[in-house]
């Protein structure tokens, strides 16, 4: 049996990103579900580079375990269900 790693380096280890700071004015709805997209992109990017490519295999267990290996707090249900959907739809 195959065993998959993650590849992808932890947000703050990645030289050339650099963090902006985000718009003023918004309500805070925006803010926390523009977070929420961002993260659920990195989680779904990590969780595709260690092998996982059908949304019916990321569990929520799954996408938490990968986001304690990543370096990320752990994700809610919604985010969960929103990565999934990234991987569903970015076929």
């Amino acid at each position: 049996m195959a065993v998959a790693t993650i590849t992808t380096k932890p947000f703050e280890t990645h030289p050339h990103i650099t963090r902006r700071a985000l718009p003023a004015g918004r309500p805070r709805e925006w803010y926390e579900t523009h977070n929420r997209r961002l993260k659920a992109m990195r989680l779904a990017i990590a969780l595709l580079d260690s092998g996982v490519y059908d949304p019916a295999r990321a569990h929520n267990r799954r996408i938490r375990s990968t986001a304690a290996r990543v370096g990320i707090h752990p994700p809610s249900d919604t985010t969960c269900r929103m990565v999934r959907a990234l991987i569903k739809y970015g076929r």
